[in-house]
Formats: structure tokens, sequence, C-alpha cells
């Protein structure tokens, strides 16, 4: 794969974690942020970053355990 695809990979991911910032609520920002960091360890994976690829990992665990238990507190309120 070209440096300039996988340049363009790590920044797609940026953009999106930037986004989740300015998103409204929480669940709407975990979600958008799993999937950046979903990104980032493609990204980290491709020019073999173990740093990236360990706290993405770390990330995505948190931000699906944060929206399970968002998902469980807004069924028990319906």
């Amino acid at each position: 794969m070209s440096p300039f695809l996988i340049d363009c990979i790590g920044y797609g991911g940026l953009i999106i974690n930037l986004y989740s910032m300015s998103t409204k609520g929480e669940y709407k920002l975990r979600q958008i942020s799993l999937i950046a960091n979903v990104i980032y360890i493609l990204y980290g994976t491709l020019i073999s970053a173990i740093p990236i690829i360990v706290g993405c990992t770390i990330a995505v665990f948190l931000h699906g355990y944060h929206l399970r238990q968002l998902k469980i507190k807004k069924n028990s309120n319906d």
C-alpha cells in the first residue's frame, strides 16, 4: 500500500475523531469515536505502531462498554 494512502487513512481517522468532539450527546460522541479508533487501529497496523494499536484497542473496548451501559440505562427508563 502506498504511503500516501496510509496517510489518508490516518487523516481520515483524525477527521472523524475531531468531528465526534463537535457532536451533541454522549451516545453519538462515543459511537463516532469508536469508529475513529477502529480506523486508527487499521492505520497503526499499516505503519506497525504498536502503541497506537494498543491504545486504540483499549479505547474501542471502553467506548463499547459505555455505549452498552448507556443503552441499558435508556432501555430501563422506557
